[in-house]
């Protein structure tokens, strides 16, 4: 019988594929699309997330981030990761380095569509494939949650994500954070001649229509050649626990709040590790609880800048604030940072 079967090939199921492969477990991931797989993301990861790819010997080209920079048109805030710097790298590029580390450490890739899930006392089934446990990576609007009655109904306003590639030098080392109302752009460098630019908002419209709210940012990249623009969302995603019987969630599968922190990729790597923990040591009820301890502080400050960002007149005093105080603003990116 498969150890741990892994229902989706994205960097959450692949990690934990990883994960497993390295506690010794029999992996199996499947995954119905082939190839590097493109989606909507910010592409800049935080210190601790290289970090630990570093640990799992996957390095991704891409490129060296000193830290987080918030700009509003008029003023801006610096804050430099203590702990070393983050990284750039494009999606695509990320998802081809985490496919070839996975197959060097014998993780058997499957494409195929999920199928139904069932489970018993000792296995988990999905479609004609049987597991002890059945991790689900399989994205923001999981089936496999829905379908295990884990979803919970999202109260509140509603945040998107459009990305777009633009073709020029970057200009910038840091993760670039433009703030407009009701709006923030995103700036990563990700190639020596390519920086990705993600738009979150809670209004409709194209990626060319939310760039007008940021003059200056639109100046510097208007008229250079792009790629096609890719959105994702809705973005947070509530649900009742992380597990049921023998599937355990991972990634975004596991809730969502928003992307605005840049913290997406960092706690899919952590939980994947705590998921592959909780098997190794026959502590599976334990999951969710770990969990949410592993993720509170990332929670706890995401949920509060998106309240200040929720209310018009707080929205505009965040860009000046970290002006302001600093050491204040870089303590708390280095708080999610490490």
């Amino acid at each position: 019988m498969i150890d741990l079967l892994v229902a989706g090939g994205g960097p959450a199921g692949l990690v934990t594929a990883l994960h497993g492969a390295r506690a010794g477990l029999d992996v199996v991931v499947v995954e119905r699309r082939r190839g590097p797989i493109d989606k909507a993301c910010g592409e800049g990861l935080m210190p601790h997330a290289a970090a630990h790819l570093n640990r799992l010997g996957v390095d991704p080209p891409g490129v060296p981030l000193r830290g987080i920079r918030y700009l509003d048109g008029r003023r801006h805030a610096d804050a430099v990761f203590r702990t070393g710097p983050g990284r750039g790298v494009r999606r695509t590029t990320l998802h081809a380095a985490l496919l070839q580390a996975a197959t060097d450490a014998g993780v058997e890739l499957v494409h195929n569509d999920f199928g139904a899930v069932g489970q018993d006392a000792t296995s988990v089934r999905m479609g004609e494939l049987r597991a002890r446990y059945l991790a689900a990576a399989d994205g923001l609007h999981s089936p496999i949650r829905r379908t295990l009655g884990l979803e919970l109904p999202v109260r509140g306003p509603r945040r998107w994500g459009i990305r777009r590639h633009v073709h020029l030098a970057p200009w910038t080392d840091s993760v670039e954070v433009h703030w407009a109302d009701g709006a923030e752009a995103y700036v990563t460098p990700v190639a020596d001649d390519c920086v990705g630019i993600a738009i979150l908002t809670s209004r409709r419209g194209g990626f060319d229509g939310h760039l007008r709210q940021f003059p200056a940012l639109r100046r510097r990249v208007g008229g250079h050649a792009h790629g096609p623009d890719l959105a994702a969302g809705p973005l947070r995603q509530e649900v009742s626990g992380r597990r049921r019987g023998r599937v355990l969630l991972v990634g975004d599968a596991a809730g969502y709040l928003d992307a605005l922190t840049g913290e997406g990729l960092g706690i899919a790597f952590t939980t994947a590790e705590l998921l592959v923990d909780c098997l190794a040591d026959g502590r599976v009820a334990d999951y969710d609880r770990r969990w949410r301890q592993v993720t509170r502080r990332y929670r706890l400050l995401t949920a509060a800048i998106l309240r200040a960002g929720g209310s018009a007149p707080l929205r505009r005093t965040i860009v000046p604030a970290a002006s302001a105080f600093p050491t204040v603003f870089t303590g708390l990116v280095n708080r999610l940072a490490r």
